[in-house]
This record gives C-alpha cells, structure tokens and sequence, in this order.
C-alpha cells in the first residue's frame, strides 16, 4: 500500500474519564483551493509539511482551509475506528467512526450482499459469530460467518479498501468454514480449524494462509468487486493442528512478532493455548505466564506490543515477554467487564464493551495511561466486531 498511515490518535486527547459522541457535526468542507494560502509567506507544499505534524484534532479546530486540508488526498489520513453493526430494522450494516468529527459513516454494502446471521430462533441467548479482521491496518477482511441453516456464509472472504472505498473478492478458501480461528501477521491472513457444513476431522486440524497484502501490493487494475490478478490469488495449506479443539468457537489469532497466538476458549476459564510461527510453520505451546493472564479478549498493538483485557476483573494488561508475565494498564475499570474484543493501534487501545454499544479508547502512549474515552455507537445499533483503520477517503 502506498498510502501512508498517519500515527495520530484514534480520538482527540480527553480531558475526562468519559466523553459521547456528538449530536450535531460539521458538514464535510469543499476541497482546499489552491488561491487559499494554509500559512502567510509559505507555498502550500511546505505549509503541509509542517501542518502534518500538528494533531488533525487541533487543525479541526483552528479554521477552516486548515479542516479542509486534513481530508485533501495529500495529508497522511488520520486513524479511524470501524465497526459491524447490527440493528433489527437493518440488520448488519458496516460503519466508521471519524475521530476528529465524531461522525459515524455507512461503508457501501460488499457485492453481492453477504446473507450473514448474526441472530438465529434457536440461539436466544447466544449470538452467531461474523469474524473479519484487519491487515497491516490498511485493509478490512470480511471472512467468516454463518448464513442460514447454519453452513459457511463465505466461500471466499471480501476485502474493503478505505483510500477507494471499494470492496473486491478475495481467493475462494479450500474448505469455506465458520467457527474458525482466524489472524493476521506481517499482511498475511489465516485461518485455522473451524467447521464447514458440518464437523469434518480434517477441516478442523487445516491451516490456511493468503498474502493479501503481496498480491495488493503487485497488481496494477481491477475491476470493481472483483480481486486485482485474481488468478495468483490464492489460499495455501499449512502445517495442521495436532487436533480439531480450535473449532469450538470463533477464536482471534493475534498476530504478534512473527507468530500467531490464540487460546481454544473466551473468557476467564481454563483453556489451552498455541503459538504458530509463520516463518518456520510451526506450532508450539504458548508460555505458561502468557496463558496463565490470558482471561479475555487480545491484541498486539504493530504486532510488538501485546494486550489482553481481563474481563472479569476489569484490567487492562500488557505482556512482559522477558519475565513471562502481565503488567496491569488500567484497573478496576467497569467498561472493561464482559468486554468483547479489543483492537490497538495509534498508541490507543480499543475495547468494545459487553453491552455492544459503547466503544472505550485508551491512551497507553502516554507515561501514565489509563484516560478513558467512550464513543457510543449509533443509536439503535449494537457493534459486533471493531477495527482500526485509515480513515474513510472522501467522496
């Protein structure tokens, strides 16, 4: 991808513990004109340079050739939160959250629209998982998920592309499934175990992997909806599991320096824990420090550093490779508590919340992390899954 990503936080520095989205938002600003000068006695392509170093919060706020500038295709786009949302009337609809306006925006529906269930009559009280992920936090990867009578509503994932506003099919997979573990390392998506139209010994034991971001990377056109060079596109099998415990349920496999890590259950129960090392194409036992503080949802932040919620205790925690263990972020935190995943990127740490509707964002930039900001989802709607990603380009 040659568009660069800009670090800048997820949402503007809060100045308390919790803060909601706004009601009224600025309408989205003509593109700069180029009789507009952004600072007195500077040629623009200077007055950029120096102004990309400025937080796009603060150029929000200062005037409105300065607002402007902050969603021309020339400024490095700013990182936005994205998110699945469901609602009865509507169903499952993609949307991303602008930090700076605080304004939530629907994605153009992926071709042709996926049937996913998110709800089904005989699951009350448990809702059916839809697994995407992000890649080298420039691409979202739409990947698995049930459809009716419970068969794989996926033959082979879709990909959205936030500087186009596009969606493209990726390779059809070996063996569609749900239920599966599924992650990202180094711009490499895979998949391991899970089920297809029913329980099958090999499928649950199978790895996968598609290096979407190589393909991406070397293609030069494509057609809407469809893959660049979809002919090279393409799944490979990897080295299988020793058995088929990764298909219980949908499971995140974090990317972390080089490996995958992942536990077979959620929550704060006994589990079993793996490592695969993507280099070497191996699978290996997780440290017992690392499984020992694993007691809810993961992720790596750069895939460096990596994070785990403690959604019993309300803990944030981050993981001492050297001593094999947890240092504690944030504690006591309530909207930690049943918290259903986690993503990190920017220097904040995302957490959606138990309830579905509410969104914390932390910063652990800072020397003393544990600021919390809260960002409400639409009203009506319930999040599913979050990412973090580049802004949406503008129309």
């Amino acid at each position: 991808m040659s568009n660069p990503t800009s670090t800048t936080s997820l949402t503007q520095s809060p100045t308390t513990t919790t803060t909601t989205t706004r009601s009224t938002t600025a309408k989205r600003q003509k593109p700069h004109q180029p009789d507009e000068s952004l600072l007195q006695n500077l040629p623009d392509d200077i007055s950029q340079l120096i102004l990309s170093l400025v937080p796009p919060s603060t150029l929000y706020s200062v005037c409105h050739s300065w607002r402007r500038l902050i969603y021309s295709p020339s400024f490095p786009p700013f990182l936005s939160l994205y998110a699945l949302l469901f609602s009865k009337q509507t169903q499952l609809q993609f949307s991303s959250f602008d930090p700076i306006s605080s304004k939530w925006t629907p994605l153009p529906p992926p071709p042709p629209n996926p049937h996913l269930r998110f709800r089904h009559p005989s699951f009350i009280s448990r809702n059916l998982p839809i697994q995407s992920l992000s890649v080298s936090n420039n691409l979202l990867v739409l990947l698995a998920a049930s459809a009716d009578h419970f068969l794989p509503a996926l033959t082979r994932p879709l990909v959205f592309n936030p500087f186009t506003r596009e969606w493209s099919h990726g390779p059809p997979l070996h063996a569609p499934r749900r239920w599966c573990a599924a992650g990202a390392s180094g711009g490499v998506v895979y998949v391991a175990s899970g089920i297809g139209s029913h329980y099958n010994t090999d499928v649950a034991r199978s790895v996968e992997k598609w290096d979407v971001i190589k393909n991406v990377s070397t293609s030069t056109s494509h057609q809407k909806g469809q893959c660049p060079l979809q002919k090279s596109w393409r799944w490979e099998k990897m080295g299988k599991l020793k058995d088929g415990k990764f298909s219980r349920e949908a499971i995140e496999a974090v990317g972390w320096r080089g490996k995958l890590c992942m536990v077979n259950v959620k929550g704060d129960v006994a589990k079993e824990g793996v490592i695969y090392d993507v280099e070497r194409d191996v699978w290996e036992g997780m440290p017992e420090g690392m499984l020992a503080g694993w007691k809810g949802p993961a992720a790596a932040m750069e895939e460096e550093i990596l994070f785990v919620v403690d959604e019993s205790k309300g803990l944030l925690k981050r993981y001492d490779d050297v001593k094999d263990d947890w240092v504690v972020v944030v504690e006591n935190c309530e909207l930690f508590k049943g918290a259903e995943q986690v993503v990190a990127a920017g220097g904040r740490v995302c957490v959606l919340c138990g309830d579905g509707v509410r969104i914390a964002v932390v910063d652990v930039a800072t020397p003393a992390p544990g600021n919390v900001r809260v960002v409400d989802v639409p009203s009506g709607f319930q999040a599913v899954t979050i990412h973090v990603l580049p802004r949406l380009s503008c129309d």
